[in-house]
């Protein structure tokens, strides 16, 4: 019988090599422990292989409103983060990610939680289809959640390094976070030193979290490929 997760992928669709990762991110689940669920559609394809091994965890910790619905809706107990010191692992996407496991996170609007759920874990797994991967951060926009009196000066701030930030809107209003912040997407930079831009952005007055992920960036990416699951260790 054919391993559904090293079958050649070359004829499947990007939602398939989605599956394809999000069932191989299993793998790295450890039972009897409580494991920290991202945000994205690609982690919803691990949130739903995860409910087959809903009697073998404790449950989650979840980085956004609509991962809790969903882990909720299969069965699997939600934790708060509060109430966890450590997670073995935490699994969650990327909208881009670099040779070095640095990524640019935030295109589902829950960056600042996915922090601080990656934060517990002693270990990220990223799991992305191959349009993910790319040699210099950047091509993405950088999501940016700040505080909305902030706006102004911040894209002024990105407009001085070459950046064009807009606010992110939804039904042309300004989509509201999880933490009840607004954010900025930010086109046209060229991120060569991830870890320095992570916290020279950081401390800008009124950016509640940047959407870099090198401080806290990947030791593992499951990458969908043409090939099948590709695993990369940074």
């Amino acid at each position: 019988m054919t391993n559904p997760i090293s079958q050649s992928a070359a004829a499947l669709s990007q939602d398939q090599l989605k599956t394809l990762v999000g069932q191989a991110a299993l793998q790295y689940v450890v039972p009897g422990e409580i494991v920290g669920v991202g945000t994205g559609s690609t982690v919803n394809k691990f949130i739903d292989a995860l409910a087959g091994m809903k009697p073998l965890i404790k449950g989650a910790v979840s980085s956004s409103q609509a991962s809790t619905l969903r882990l909720k809706a299969l069965g699997i107990a939600v934790f708060d983060a509060n109430d966890v010191t450590e997670l073995s692992v935490y699994i969650d996407g990327a909208d881009e990610i670099d040779g070095h496991g640095n990524m640019i996170k935030g295109g589902g609007a829950a960056l600042t939680r996915e922090k601080i759920v990656a934060a517990l874990a002693k270990q990220f797994v990223c799991i992305a289809d191959e349009s993910k991967l790319v040699q210099t951060l950047g091509r993405y926009p950088l999501p940016v959640e700040i505080i909305p009196m902030a706006a102004q000066q911040i894209t002024q701030r990105f407009a001085a390094l070459g950046g064009q930030a807009q606010v992110r809107l939804v039904g042309g209003e300004p989509l509201v976070t999880d933490n009840g912040q607004i954010l900025l997407d930010v086109t046209g930079l060229v991120i060569t030193d991830p870890l320095a831009f992570e916290s020279q952005v950081s401390q800008w007055p009124g950016v509640v979290t940047v959407g870099v992920f090198a401080f806290q960036k990947a030791q593992v990416c499951l990458l969908g490929t043409a090939q099948g699951v590709k695993t990369l260790i940074f």
